[in-house]
């Protein structure tokens, strides 16, 4: 079976509000690239994963006027994809939805949260991931109410034959300080939002910790835009989300290859799953963004992952269209779990 994140940027500018693809010679929301291009790249893209599911971050918009359900089976019609269902959970205001699109004859998905909804007030425990967290973020003796910008979601999941196990997904992210003026100001409020991220995880951190102390079989996966080195203030909060995510300490942990490898390697060649051109500089950021973490259940089955990359992985480079195509596409490239789950 093969399981895949992907985040395509801007994806919902590609859909109209009946859900129908755009396929025009219109601008993207990408970068000199039309949304005829960026349709037809997306379709070679998935084409070649052949997955039997994606988990999409950034899918198209949920709202009273778009559904996003409708939006990724047309996608999934237009280029006769096996991964032809799709499923969402609670839908957030930021036009980047996390869906799942699946093959049904493989697998069997439902919207599955788990945790108790909350009021305003929140909970300390581990609400439902629609509520609110109450956490003391900076050690002051007084409780921070904290919500998801975009919740994760809580998939259950069941193979043709019979294997039953969990999927989260996850879009954690730091918001830029807009409205700050000032270096100071700019400095506390990228500071603020930082911590806000670290609590989100720490949030999704405690749900994990559930299914493991029950030993049910678990993947995360998503985008958490953060990781060991990514930005300078790890040093000020001693740990980045992809750590607190993946587990501290003596605890259990979930486990990606290409996490650890960022983890034990500061210095020299990492892993990368993002390519952000940065018109300042002229040139690209990499970054690895991008991650499939599974709990011991599933590692200890063994399986293959992959960073889709144009430059980075030979088997994408080989095949020009491909390698095209996941330049156009989006600034992040696919991440493939390939495992046996039967």
């Amino acid at each position: 079976m093969r399981i895949a994140t992907y985040n395509i940027e801007w994806f919902n500018a590609l859909f109209d509000d009946r859900g129908n693809l755009m396929a025009d010679d219109g601008w993207s929301a990408r970068l000199n690239v039309t949304r005829a291009q960026q349709i037809e790249a997306l379709g070679v893209v998935f084409t070649a994963l052949d997955a039997d599911a994606v988990m999409v971050i950034e899918a198209p918009d949920q709202n009273s006027r778009r559904a996003a359900v409708p939006a990724l089976e047309n996608f999934a019609r237009a280029f006769d994809l096996r991964a032809r269902k799709a499923v969402i959970g609670f839908h957030n205001d930021t036009q980047q939805e996390i869906a799942l699109l699946y093959d049904p004859d493989a697998l069997t998905v439902w919207h599955d949260p788990l945790g108790d909804p909350t009021g305003k007030k929140g909970s300390d425990h581990c609400p439902r991931f629609d509520g609110v967290f109450r956490i003391d973020l900076d050690v002051d003796d007084t409780e921070d109410l904290v919500r998801f910008s975009k919740p994760p979601l809580e998939l259950g999941a069941k193979t043709a034959a019979g294997t039953t196990f969990r999927m989260i997904g996850a879009h954690l992210k730091s918001k830029a300080p807009h409205g700050a003026h000032g270096r100071n100001a700019v400095m506390r409020a990228a500071i603020a939002n930082r911590r806000k991220q670290l609590a989100q995880a720490i949030w999704l951190r405690r749900r994990i910790e559930e299914h493991l102390h029950v030993a049910e079989p678990l993947i995360v996966l998503g985008d958490l835009n953060d990781g060991p080195g990514l930005d300078e203030y790890e040093g000020l909060f001693g740990r980045s989300s992809v750590e607190i995510v993946l587990g501290e300490g003596d605890g259990q942990k979930l486990y990606d290859p290409h996490a650890a490898m960022a983890l034990h390697q500061r210095i020299g060649a990492r892993p990368t799953s993002a390519r952000f051109y940065i018109p300042q500089r002229k040139g690209y950021l990499q970054a690895l963004l991008d991650y499939i973490m599974v709990s011991p259940e599933i590692a200890e089955r063994g399986g293959e992952w992959r960073i889709w990359h144009p430059f980075d992985d030979s088997r994408c480079h080989a095949v020009p269209e491909l390698r095209e195509a996941l330049n156009t596409a989006s600034d992040h490239f696919p991440v493939t779990l390939d495992i046996d789950l039967d």
